[in-house]
């Protein structure tokens, strides 16, 4: 059973960086599609990047331009690069995986069905203030 674990949280001011890793039990390369995701209170969780197997990347709208998924040289390791940091990015922050194939190739997108990521890590909150 693969095991993810996000870290990074915290808090940070409006215009800020954040990194936030997330480690897995099993080399990245093995998954099918992994996937940042946050969810703020009273909303629902929001797809917010995606990599498949070839490392092709998607960006939500709402942080494209903004945040990245930079390359690691540790390949357990999966980070979520966040600039210039809004107030409205306050959310907790998650990283999935799908192991299984649900998600091959071109179905690993913003649009996947969260349900289809089959490994999930425990969160980390960000708090962005003004």
């Amino acid at each position: 059973h693969v095991q993810l674990v996000e870290s990074g949280g915290g808090s940070v001011q409006a215009g800020g960086p954040l990194r936030l890793p997330c480690a897995a039990s099993l080399n990245t390369y093995t998954t099918y599609c992994n996937g940042w995701f946050r969810q703020a209170p009273g909303t629902k969780r929001e797809t917010i990047a995606t990599v498949d197997s070839d490392g092709r990347i998607s960006y939500a709208d709402s942080v494209n331009g903004r945040f990245t998924i930079p390359e690691d040289k540790n390949k357990n390791t999966l980070s979520l690069q966040m600039n210039s940091l809004k107030t409205e990015d306050t959310a907790m922050y998650y990283c999935a995986a799908d192991f299984d194939g649900w998600l091959y190739g071109a179905t690993c997108q913003i649009t996947a069905s969260q349900a289809d990521f089959t490994s999930w890590g425990q969160g980390t909150q960000v708090t962005v203030s003004s």
